[in-house]
């Protein structure tokens, strides 16, 4: 799930060929909704095959898009330090310095 142009981030997705890694994909730009909307963590989710119910994580950089939607959403959050923290949101539950730290953090959370 991210915010933008959904070509933009299509391209982005394939150059890093992980794209098929995917259950789904949820571009704000395809659907006139954008994070922190909660509709889109749901859309997300749904597009995985789950629902927000089931649990799961949301990891970003952008402290009130990923992480304070990600809260609201009722997702473990994990924030990819970088951009000021708004004194006004709840901290996330874990604080990483890039996504290799991020995905070691998460196989450590679902053994």
């Amino acid at each position: 799930m991210t915010n933008g142009a959904g070509d933009i981030q299509r391209t982005k997705l394939a150059r890093t060929g992980l794209a098929g890694m995917f259950d789904g994909v949820a571009v704000s730009g395809d659907l006139e909704i954008r994070k922190p909307d909660r509709r889109l963590f749901e859309l997300a989710a749904t597009r995985c095959g789950v629902s927000l119910a089931d649990g799961g994580w949301m990891v970003g950089d952008n402290p009130t898009g990923d992480i304070g939607g990600g809260q609201r959403a009722g997702l473990g959050t994990i924030w990819l330090r970088g951009r000021p923290w708004p004194d006004e949101l709840a901290a996330p539950h874990h604080v990483v310095d890039d996504v290799t730290d991020a995905i070691t953090t998460l196989l450590n959370e679902t053994e």
